[in-house]
This record gives structure tokens, C-alpha cells and sequence, in this order.
């Protein structure tokens, strides 16, 4: 039996405000109902799923299956935010690379549209990371109540609120305040190779990410020695290469001459 969610008290945020705003690209527009859906209209819709969840799309990170199955109405736009967010390129490139802190505030800000409600809601949604997974986590807040009666089956999440009427300023949009990995990722990746192993500056390694044949950060002497060798006939045959060619044009132009 799963553990129950911790109860929290929600802050005051933009996202708890009304906005009255003509859509923009700064309060998006609501999308069209499913049934009166162009294919223009959904193609926008699509990307601007990709663009919510994965902030930016390559070719190789598109999902084909999950958007043939929404064009052709077998799954919900909710469904495919779902697809988007236990794909192999969410899980590898945002929930690998990130504490399960972080994850809260990467997803609660990309479904809900919103920051995180406190250190309490961190605290409680992590527990929930740790109880139930990705996947619990996931559908967890797509099932809410809030996702419910704010988005709904058919609409693409986005940034609540983030400009208000008689504010000179927005908040920070979502993504620029919440990049795809911080300092904890950076840190941890930064053990995994060594920058110049030669220069003998680089990291230290544990946990077996160096061969047992490299001593102090420094590959075997044969190997050194080998390397140093090829270098060395490399650079004679570049230097003959280039004598050879300035020999050729000299020998040509005192020939016409």
C-alpha cells in the first residue's frame, strides 16, 4: 500500500489569479474544441505540446506513434501530455539528469502551469516520486483536480497567468526559470571523464569510470610512447608533403620563366 500524500496549503502565485488578458504568446490562447479541429490547428497543438514538455523537439525525439494516435482521436491531448512525459527522451534528458526535488518543479511547472506551492508540496510530491515513481508522479497531477478544471482532456498546459493586467512585468517564463538540468547534474557528470587526462589537472576518478590500466589519470607509458610515435612520422610526412609541393611550383615557374 502506497504511502497517502502529504496535505499542503497552496501560496500566493500569478497562477491562483484570474487573467483577463486577450490571448498571446504571453497568455496562450485556448485550443479549439476536438471536434472542430483543423489539421493546421492540430499540428499547432502537437508542437505546442513538444515545446511545453520537452521545450524544444528534434526529429529523433518526436513521438509519431502517440501523435498519429491524437490526430486520429484514439487518446486525448491529456494523453499525449502523459506519452510525452514517460517517453525515453523525458526520462533521459530531464527526470535522469535531475534530484527528485528538482523533478517536482520541472513537471508541476510544465502540467500545472505553475511554481511549486512551498517546500511543503516539494517535500510531499517527492515522497510521492520515491512511492509510486515516474509514472505515479505523472498521472498523480494529470488526474488532479486542478489539472481537471484548469486544462481539462483537450487542452495544452502553459504558464498561468504569467503577465497580469497593470504589471509592467511577467514572471520569468518557465523554462528560463527552470533549465533541464542544474549544478547537482553538472557536478555529478563533471567525475564521469576527465578533461585533458594528459595535462594531469583532471579529475579523479572512483567507482570504476577509469580503466585499471590508466595510473594516476594517465594512460599506459607503451600507449603514451605509441602515440607520441604516430605524432611524430604525422608531422615528417606533413613537412615532406609541403616541401615537395613548394619544390613542384618552384621547378614550374622557373620552367615557364
Amino acid at each position: 500500500m502506497g504511502l497517502p500524500l502529504l496535505e499542503t496549503a497552496p501560496i500566493t502565485q500569478n497562477a491562483r489569479v484570474k487573467s483577463f488578458l486577450i490571448g498571446s504568446e504571453e497568455e496562450p490562447r485556448r485550443s479549439p474544441e476536438g471536434a472542430t479541429r483543423s489539421p493546421q490547428a492540430m499540428d499547432e497543438l502537437i508542437e505546442r505540446a513538444y515545446r511545453q514538455i520537452f521545450f524544444h523537439a528534434f526529429k529523433v525525439d518526436r513521438e509519431p506513434v502517440l501523435e498519429s494516435r491524437l490526430r486520429r482521436g484514439i487518446i486525448t491531448t491529456k494523453q499525449f501530455i502523459r506519452g510525452l512525459l514517460l517517453s525515453g527522451k523525458f526520462r533521459r534528458d530531464f527526470y535522469r539528469c535531475n534530484s527528485n526535488y528538482a523533478i517536482v518543479e520541472q513537471i508541476v511547472g510544465r502540467v500545472l502551469g505553475r511554481s511549486v506551492h512551498g517546500e511543503g508540496e516539494r517535500i510531499a510530491l517527492s515522497i510521492l516520486i520515491a512511492d509510486r515513481g515516474l509514472e505515479g508522479f505523472v498521472d498523480n497531477l494529470l488526474n488532479s483536480e486542478e489539472y481537471r478544471n484548469t486544462f481539462g482532456e483537450d487542452e495544452v498546459p502553459y504558464q498561468r497567468s504569467r503577465v497580469l493586467a497593470g504589471r509592467a512585468g511577467g514572471e520569468l517564463p518557465f523554462n528560463q526559470k527552470a533549465p533541464r538540468y542544474g549544478t547537482y547534474w553538472r557536478d555529478i557528470s563533471a567525475q564521469r571523464a576527465p578533461a585533458n587526462p594528459f595535462s594531469g589537472g583532471g579529475v579523479n576518478f572512483s567507482g570504476g569510470q577509469m580503466s585499471s590500466a590508466w595510473v594516476g589519470g594517465k594512460p599506459p607509458r607503451l600507449a603514451q610512447t605509441a602515440w607520441l610515435a604516430l605524432a611524430a612520422v604525422g608531422t615528417l610526412e606533413l613537412v615532406r608533403i609541403l616541401l615537395t609541393t613548394a619544390g613542384a611550383m618552384l621547378s614550374t615557374g622557373a620552367a615557364g620563366g
